[in-house]
């Protein structure tokens, strides 16, 4: 079974302006609204791929539930710690000729909640895959991680973790099945910049050698690159269509990614699925559907 752990899920409303202008009255031409969160995003699409799973994490008030049940109506299974003060946040996404993003806080999530959450994740067994991604919430310990991590340490779960900066770097002691940077965070978490695919490289194979063992690298609409555990490496370009929307497309390649091993074991299958659903998500205004993933899988 997969599980994704999502500590901070949001409701993000998505209002279409023609421009921004600070200080006045703003019109918008209409808006529309998605259930959230980088680990619920990865829900959503293992779920519409056909690939059963458990979204966990923590909600709060009437947003919280209208995300439950939101979710459960598209077929994803939850399992939410709900927390008795605060509500789900409300990311606000405006849509211009440019992308501006405005995302809250959150509710405060309390050591009893987080002891809570860690409980559900001690049901896990050998085989099982956990996908823990995004950042923690300022009112989590800055360690969450590493107790989340080391509490199932030794019990043969799959990790895959897809974070930044020092949360990545911290997990990679914990040898997780893969790891899903892009190129700026690789150069960042390196301190280094990458110039050429040489050098895409050997930034890889220095994270595999800190304890990665398998490392994407997504690349935007270049696609990805791949460097497996067993040594071998894969580069692909992603599918070439109009841009529409840049949320939730790392979460979809880490979906498709997982859903194409998991159909027969194969690198070089998961990577083209996992480019194919990262592809079709950013040429969606939301993530992408199981059709249109085919599609783009069909043309790589």
């Amino acid at each position: 079974m997969i599980y994704t752990v999502t500590f901070s899920p949001a409701v993000d409303y998505v209002v279409y302006m023609d421009e921004l202008k600070q200080g006045e009255t703003n019109r918008s031409k209409r808006e529309t609204y998605y259930f959230g969160g980088k680990g619920i995003n990865v829900s959503a699409v293992l779920t519409r791929l056909g690939i059963e799973n458990v979204a966990l994490g923590f909600i709060g008030g009437f947003t919280g539930e209208a995300l439950e049940k939101g979710l459960k109506e598209q077929g994803i299974a939850t399992d939410f710690v709900r927390l008795k003060e605060g509500i789900t946040r409300i990311n606000i996404k405006i849509k211009t000729q440019r992308e501006t993003e405005i995302n809250t806080q959150g509710a405060a999530i309390t050591e009893e909640k987080l002891e809570e959450l860690l409980e559900k994740l001690d049901r896990l067994r050998e085989g099982d895959i956990l996908v823990v991604s995004g950042n923690i919430p300022n009112t989590l310990p800055k360690n969450t991680y590493d107790v989340m991590l080391e509490r199932l340490s030794g019990r043969g779960i799959r990790y895959v973790i897809d974070a930044t900066g020092e949360l990545l770097k911290g997990a990679l002691k914990y040898r997780p099945f893969f790891i899903k940077p892009n190129r700026d965070e690789l150069e960042a978490l390196l301190g280094t910049a990458i110039r050429s695919e040489r050098e895409l490289g050997e930034a890889a194979e220095k994270l595999r050698g800190l304890g990665a063992r398998n490392v994407l690298v997504s690349l935007g609409e270049k696609g990805a690159y791949l460097l497996c555990e067993n040594g071998a490496s894969y580069r692909m370009e992603a599918v070439r269509r109009q841009v529409k929307n840049t949320v939730g497309a790392g979460d979809s390649m880490v979906a498709g990614f997982l859903a194409g091993y998991l159909q027969n074991g194969d690198y070089e299958n998961a990577l083209k699925l996992g480019v194919a659903a990262g592809s079709a998500t950013a040429c969606s205004e939301g993530l992408a559907s199981k059709e249109k993933i085919k599609a783009f899988f069909q043309n790589l």
